[in-house]
């Protein structure tokens, strides 16, 4: 760190042709008072500018260093893509304006940390202060501004590490199609999110109501979803994605669909269901399939793979019993015909995902390699879902009008990972809490929290 400005005042003063010239008259015994007088004089006016110009710059200086302070703090506790212009208001409040006064702020959130990396933010402010006094005795200072005026560049810098606090989501849009607006609601106004947050990729925009929701987030702009609305989050990543590589191969020939005209001929009976089924592991189905009557899953862990088809509830219900567990995975593969691959009918999805084994805390997964046929048009609505766990649809367009209750036999735990969602009317769901013990983890973001100094 080079010395402080005074220092170097005094170490040029030393060293003066003037102070030599000053010595040298008062060991010249022919001198007279008269002038040795006037040649004090400069000497004397410039100790004591040189008193008052130090005492400005340390204060100067002192509160450079408080608003570098507290501004890069405001930049690292923001966090998100407005730190710096965050930081430069906070800096603009105590009275160093980015441009003005000859004053430059700068901010950066890939400064250098002291424990290592580059991940830390900095804020530097340099101010040119003009010189007053010490200009009599010939200081020139290290800048000059306006063109010609001398004066001296003072600057403070400091370096703050930002904090992050886990924060968990009901419903995230991944946005990854480029959907503009990743959650959206036309006016909702029973729409009850209550203990959840929603987050977007892309932009949230509410309209008419905020969902009840604790925060609402989203990458780009936050607008009127959640009682807390915070813009320039840091996408959040798929983290559900890799579960397919435990969907089983594919051994389907065919896929045969409900018929939609009479002559179209029936499903076969293998992909009729009613009654109760005591499945564990993996149960795999080609093409559609309907409930005929009611239906009960006994067993536990139990994987219900639907290739190119769509379950149809036919106005039944589907249920796991007590001490039961199901997934539900809509899979392909892709092979250019139009399939249906979601749930549909006017019946009940009533499962709870299972906690233990590779599906733990997933009630339905559609296969992220699809594409087509996944959106969904009237979630929590055709069907009513009372679903435990994860509805993972990470392609899906889709419309949640209805409400999502827990399951019969399940805790209070759901979450949706979809492309994009619409909430209409009445889209509610199950208040919140148990789901570390129903197996799921849920989509979680790193939010920024009040940074911290480090240098």
């Amino acid at each position: 760190m080079s010395p402080f400005p005074i220092q170097r005042l005094l170490q040029w003063l030393a060293g003066s042709l003037m102070l030599r010239r000053l010595r040298a008259a008062w060991t010249d015994q022919r001198g007279n008072v008269l002038i040795l007088t006037a040649l004090s004089m400069p000497i004397l006016l410039g100790m004591s500018g040189l008193a008052f110009e130090g005492a400005n710059w340390y204060q100067t200086k002192r509160d450079m260093q408080n608003a570098a302070d507290t501004a890069v703090i405001a930049a690292a506790t923001n966090g998100t893509t407005s730190y710096a212009s965050e930081a430069l208001a906070v800096a603009a409040q105590y009275g160093f304006q980015h441009g003005a006064d000859n004053t430059t702020v700068t901010v950066s959130n890939s400064a250098t940390c002291p424990a290592g990396g580059a991940t830390c933010y900095s804020v530097t402010i340099t101010k040119a202060v003009p010189l007053v006094f010490a200009k009599v005795i010939g200081y020139s200072g290290n800048v000059t501004i306006g063109g010609n005026s001398a004066a001296q560049r003072l600057s403070a810098m400091a370096v703050a590490s930002g904090g992050t606090t886990p924060r968990e989501y009901c419903i995230l849009a991944l946005a990854s199609s480029g959907a503009s607006q990743g959650i959206r609601t036309n006016g909702a106004p029973k729409a009850d999110l209550t203990g959840c947050s929603v987050m977007s990729n892309t932009d949230t925009v509410c309209n008419g109501h905020d969902l009840k929701a604790t925060y609402g987030d989203a990458h780009g702009t936050s607008s009127g979803c959640g009682a807390k609305q915070t813009s320039g989050v840091p996408t959040v990543s798929d983290s559900y994605s890799g579960l397919a590589s435990n969907i089983p191969s594919n051994s389907c020939s065919s896929y045969p669909q409900a018929p939609s005209k009479k002559k179209d001929p029936d499903l076969p009976s293998s992909n009729q269901l009613s009654g109760s089924y005591a499945w564990t592991g993996n149960v795999t189905f080609c093409g559609d399939v309907q409930l005929i009557g009611n239906v009960t899953l006994t067993g536990a862990n139990a994987v219900i793979v639907i290739r190119n088809g769509k379950l149809d509830t036919n106005g039944y219900t589907i249920k796991t019993a007590s001490g039961a567990s199901a997934t539900i995975i809509f899979s392909g593969p892709e092979n250019g015909t139009v399939y249906t691959r979601a749930p549909t009918g006017s019946g009940t999805i009533d499962i709870a995902a299972p906690t233990t084994g590779n599906w733990k805390g997933v009630a339905i997964y559609q296969d992220p390699a699809l594409t087509s046929g996944v959106d969904i048009s009237a979630a929590g609505n055709s069907p009513t879902w009372n679903i435990t766990g994860l509805v993972y649809l990470p392609h899906a367009s889709v419309t949640f009008s209805g409400a999502v209750n827990k399951s019969s036999n399940g805790l209070s735990c759901f979450a949706m990972v979809v492309d994009n969602i619409t909430i209409n009317g009445t889209g509610s769901i199950l208040s919140q809490g148990q789901c570390a013990s129903a197996g799921l983890t849920l989509p979680t973001s790193a939010i920024s929290s009040r940074g911290r100094l480090v240098s």
